[in-house]
């Protein structure tokens, strides 16, 4: 399972956790939404810090080796054999 499914997973879990903690408090249900929301995100924060690391990894990979085809493919189209290095 990827890294980001892994992590969006977590989240809502916490959500769901945190918004059924307060189900049972007598308060508005946007005002329990709108906690929920707060103490999931600050616990996802802490909790989910290997989580978020592992998905930056895994985007900034992706994003390198978009970079590296797109390089690649301007110099196949400008007629270069190897392309450019970068400074």
């Amino acid at each position: 399972m990827s890294a980001a499914v892994k992590y969006t997973l977590g989240r809502i879990g916490l959500f769901v956790a945190v918004l059924a903690a307060l189900w049972f408090i007598e308060m508005n249900m946007f005002l329990r939404l709108m906690l929920a929301l707060v103490f999931s995100a600050t616990l996802s924060f802490f909790l989910l810090k290997g989580w978020r690391d592992e998905m930056a990894g895994e985007m900034s990979e992706a994003a390198e080796r978009r970079r590296a085809e797109k390089d690649r493919l301007r110099s196949a189209l400008a007629g270069d054999d190897q392309p450019e290095p970068k400074d």
